[in-house]
């Protein structure tokens, strides 16, 4: 279940003099129910639908607690606000976001956490955490020509180029 996250967060809010209020709780449930990306409001309407008594505010201070306890992750979308998802002590994965749809691909890619590790050693850092994001358009979204599978000449915008094809510096 949730009792290591639920227990970490108990900590977190004990270290810092505050308590585990029925609000608290609730919001802590409603993320932790099924493994999404959602948005405060959502949150907020869920809870009012079962009845919960919680304000606006309480939402919001509640995910930062979350965030800052290290259960719950934090995504910027696009300039719209962030999606918030429940973290599970010991496990990582990245995200994929497509700038149009606002829709949050999880991928896990030992390559990318090896070189990070090297990166760290090399500039002598004790790497403590990421947040590796990478933003671009995803293929439901992505506009092709016909049966050619590749971006036709209607497709608004410049051609991708891949990253590892881009000049450095």
């Amino acid at each position: 279940m949730n009792r290591r996250e639920l227990a970490i967060f108990r900590k977190y809010l004990e270290r810092r003099g505050l308590k585990l209020t029925s609000e608290r709780q609730a919001l802590f449930d409603e993320v932790f129910s099924k493994h999404e990306h959602v948005e405060a409001d959502e949150l907020l309407v869920r809870l009012r639908t079962k009845h919960k008594k919680i304000s606006r505010a309480t939402i919001y201070r509640t995910l930062e607690l979350l965030v800052e306890a290290g259960v719950v992750g934090k995504l910027r979308i696009g300039e719209a606000g962030y999606r918030y998802e429940r973290l599970h002590a010991g496990d990582h994965h990245d995200h994929l976001i497509c700038d149009q749809c606002g829709r949050v691909i999880e991928f896990f890619e030992p390559r990318i956490e090896a070189l990070q590790d090297e990166v760290a050693v090399r500039h002598g850092f004790v790497l403590l955490s990421h947040n590796h994001q990478m933003r671009g358009i995803c293929k439901r979204c992505r506009p092709r020509s016909k049966g050619s599978g590749s971006f036709g000449a209607e497709a608004a915008g410049p051609v991708p180029v891949p990253i590892s094809s881009r000049p450095r510096g």
